[in-house]
């Protein structure tokens, strides 16, 4: 991908970004377009409520067929997938990276990720979850 189509996808995306309507995700600064800071808010009724995190996107020239760099920076959460040096063990930065996904799309993950409502509520099986795959109310 050309320099000049990977900054058309990014500046669609940090459009995108600014108007998104999450209460939970918000653009703090960018400074280039090669690296953005955006802070996520704890969900209501998870651990994670009322705290806030920093999360730090490095783009590189091959963006987007190759996945941004993402890390905590600052605070870090406490969690089985997040090390205490920032780094995240989230499959979609790595090896299961898609061009279609985007940086809203990588930081609903990441939120997804800290939900623990579903930890404190699942049965011993996950064969016993009524999982929900197409919900229009999303």
């Amino acid at each position: 991908m050309s320099s000049k189509m990977q900054t058309k996808r990014l500046l669609r995306e940090l459009t995108r970004l600014k108007q998104t309507q999450c209460p939970h995700i918000s653009l703090q600064s960018t400074d280039s377009l090669d690296t953005w800071l955006i802070d996520i808010k704890g969900v209501d009724s998870t651990l994670y409520e009322n705290e806030s995190f920093t999360l730090q996107f490095k783009f590189t020239r091959e963006y987007p067929i190759e996945a941004p760099e993402v890390t905590f920076t600052g605070n870090v959460p406490l969690h089985p997938h997040i090390y205490s040096n920032g780094h995240i063990c989230l499959s979609i930065l790595y090896q299961h990276w898609s061009p279609v996904l985007t940086v809203d799309a990588i930081c609903l993950s990441i939120l997804s990720m800290l939900n623990d409502v579903y930890i404190k509520k699942a049965g011993p099986s996950p064969k016993d979850t009524a999982w929900i795959f197409d919900d229009a109310t999303v």
